[in-house]
């Protein structure tokens, strides 16, 4: 489906630059993502603190993502 987003309220093209950049985040997430699933398998990891670092690295990498798009809603 090309350009699916221009149906969704809110959301707005982007430039080739900005591709590139959201592509960029969302390589680095799923790479940081394999990370702290390969350290959960490990008991002598802290899982409550791997938890929040988990939801903390999730919360940056979705304002990463909100940076590049900016969109126009909440």
């Amino acid at each position: 489906m090309d350009n699916q987003h221009r149906k969704i309220s809110g959301y707005r093209e982007l430039d080739q630059t900005e591709i590139d950049a959201m592509n960029q985040v969302k390589h680095m997430a799923a790479s940081v993502g394999r990370l702290i699933d390969a350290m959960s398998s490990n008991p002598g990891i802290d899982q409550r603190w791997l938890a929040i670092g988990k939801t903390d690295l999730q919360k940056g990498f979705m304002s990463l993502t909100r940076s590049i798009a900016k969109p126009e809603f909440f």
